[in-house]
């Protein structure tokens, strides 16, 4: 299904740490596709702080450089699980999230390899599909293969994914945060204004608040939106907030 010209391609990460740690164990990436298009890459390293950072960053390193030499999602995930395994004697894992616009097929790709979920809404109405098809985390497992989806790209259509800081929230306090719940909620309040970053903030807002503004563990959320454009030109914009 082609895109049309008034519209536009939204991508917003949030993320923070584990409270009084400084340095989180999340590594997100942006990266353009040869044939157009953009991937963003995701990883959670096993615990929390430098080691996890470091495994994080192994991991994201493998797969934004094959995913700029034109290898498929699928096999980049597969790649960068062989490679952590190998590096690391299937002693460490991570999680994995792949999301991809490729302008060559005009879909959008989600490749998972993490026990969290992703969310899709489609659509005016903001109808929700939970992407919770089983997944394993890379580097332990010998056969270890992504879950893959693919959905064309159309005007308000929402793909949410995040780490499972945010899928644990509030958990030690007996409230528990469910995503999916508060994307519904939240497209519902404010029609045809799902803007990636706007969403991206409240999810995240929302967690830190329920794990009383110290996060139990590294937390980031992804959101992918495709809106009318905001732009009259065709400049393509990119912004990043990195509070020192």
């Amino acid at each position: 299904m082609d895109v049309e010209p008034d519209l536009e391609l939204q991508v917003a990460v949030a993320k923070v740490s584990k409270y009084a740690v400084s340095e989180s164990g999340d590594t997100v990436e942006v990266i353009e596709r040869p044939h157009g298009g953009l991937s963003l890459v995701m990883v959670d390293g096993q615990r929390s702080g430098h080691s996890a950072k470091a495994i994080s960053n192994i991991v994201a390193r493998k797969a934004v450089s094959l995913l700029a030499d034109g290898v498929r999602d699928g096999a980049a995930a597969r790649a960068a699980h062989d490679y952590l395994r190998t590096l690391r004697g299937g002693q460490v894992s991570a999680t994995l999230n792949i999301v991809s616009v490729d302008l060559g097929t005009r879909t959008i790709v989600i490749s998972r390899n993490s026990h969290c979920p992703a969310i899709v809404a489609h659509g005016q109405e903001g109808q929700l599909s939970l992407l919770d098809t089983p997944s394993s985390a890379i580097g332990v497992h010998v056969r270890t293969r992504p879950v893959i989806t693919e959905l064309p790209l159309e005007q308000d259509l929402h793909a949410v994914v995040f780490t499972d800081g945010l899928l644990t929230a509030g958990e030690r306090y007996g409230a528990a945060f469910d995503p999916l719940a508060f994307v519904r909620e939240w497209l519902a309040a404010v029609p045809r204004k799902g803007q990636a970053r706007a969403l991206a903030d409240a999810l995240l807002a929302r967690a830190v608040e329920l794990d009383r503004d110290r996060p139990g563990d590294d937390m980031s959320v992804v959101v992918f939106s495709v809106v009318p454009s905001q732009q009259l030109d065709k400049v393509r914009r990119m912004s990043v907030r990195f509070p020192i």
